[in-house]
């Protein structure tokens, strides 16, 4: 099978040529038809986040059909359109896992950095940690629902239940909750890239009551904020914005340092939490919500040799809504 292999972090991935995994008894194998790019795949490939599997296919928003099943899968059948998310395994039994909180599992492996993720033609997943795909998605635009909409679900309900909410970073995940957002009847303001005219003006095509460079103050305090990107100044800039006793989300599993801030800002509970993965229950709600809104995904098609191209253009700022390798 072909395959993007990372082999060195800081490094371009390399097209090379695999064999065809075997799923164990409680794997999947799966062909694969898309994988959506995650700005978590570029902090992998980046070296921001260390010690991945090496070398590694990555991808973690992955789309395809079931061709194989291990003699203890019960949930699929050969011929099942499944999504495989980024939690691709949990221990069960630590205190986290027996408590509900199993994407704080001390030995969980996530797809695409611990286990081979879907920059190629197959993969194999844990059955247990793979979804049924809602139908009325094609493929492509399901791919982006399996992380950008999952842990944006996650960080998203973090926020109560608020009517003014800001979204600092508006890519893949913010362009898919702001759907939801509206649906539900809260406000949505955006915040960009200083300059990003682009970018203000599709989040005000999706419903955005306000758009503006990060840079900036909304019009009027916030009930909540998610910080998307992976920068560390944007917290002290969110916490100004929110009103007293809001609360700023912090989405991403990677951020710049955060700098020094007055306690000022904070004062007035208002709070400040991180999210860290997701949960299996976070994806049964999300994908069962997602038809009802109905939520639908940009997407900026790639095929599977142009993975490279792919990060590069998510890294620099050009993409619009999800970016998608198109591996079928």
């Amino acid at each position: 099978m072909r395959a993007m292999l990372l082999e060195v972090p800081h490094q371009p991935l390399r097209l090379g040529d695999l064999p065809v995994p075997k799923p164990n008894p409680e794997q999947v194998l799966i062909r694969i038809h898309a994988c959506a790019v995650c700005r978590t795949d570029l902090h992998i490939v980046d070296g921001e986040l260390t010690n991945p599997k090496l070398p590694l296919i990555p991808g973690h928003q992955i789309v395809g059909i079931v061709e194989a099943v291990g003699e203890r899968v019960e949930k699929f059948h050969i011929g099942d359109r499944v999504g495989v998310p980024w939690l691709g395994h949990t221990c069960g039994r630590c205190r986290y896992c027996v408590s509900g909180r199993e994407n704080l599992c001390d030995y969980a492996q996530f797809t695409g950095y611990n286990l081979d993720g879907g920059y190629a033609e197959y993969t194999v997943a844990d059955y247990r940690f793979c979804f049924s795909i809602p139908e009325g998605y094609p493929d492509l635009q399901a791919a982006p629902l399996l992380c950008g909409g999952l842990i944006g679900y996650r960080a998203y309900r973090m926020t109560g239940d608020v009517e003014k909410v800001g979204f600092y970073g508006f890519g893949s995940a913010a362009h898919i909750l702001i759907q939801l957002a509206r649906y539900q009847g809260r406000q949505v303001f955006a915040f960009t890239r200083s300059g990003d005219t682009e970018g203000q003006e599709f989040a005000r095509h999706l419903g955005a009551v306000w758009a503006g460079g990060s840079d900036q103050l909304p019009p009027e305090p916030l009930d909540a904020a998610i910080i998307f990107a992976p920068i560390g100044k944007l917290v002290p800039a969110a916490l100004r914005a929110v009103a007293k006793g809001g609360v700023v989300v912090c989405a991403g599993i990677h951020m710049s340092d955060i700098p020094a801030f007055p306690y000022e800002i904070l004062w007035g509970e208002r709070i400040l939490r991180s999210v860290a993965n997701l949960t299996r229950r976070d994806g049964e709600e999300f994908l069962a919500l997602a038809p009802k809104v109905p939520i639908q995904t940009e997407v900026n098609l790639f095929g599977l040799s142009e993975a490279n191209q792919a990060l590069d253009a998510l890294r620099s700022g050009k993409i619009k809504g999800s970016a998608v390798l198109v591996v079928d």
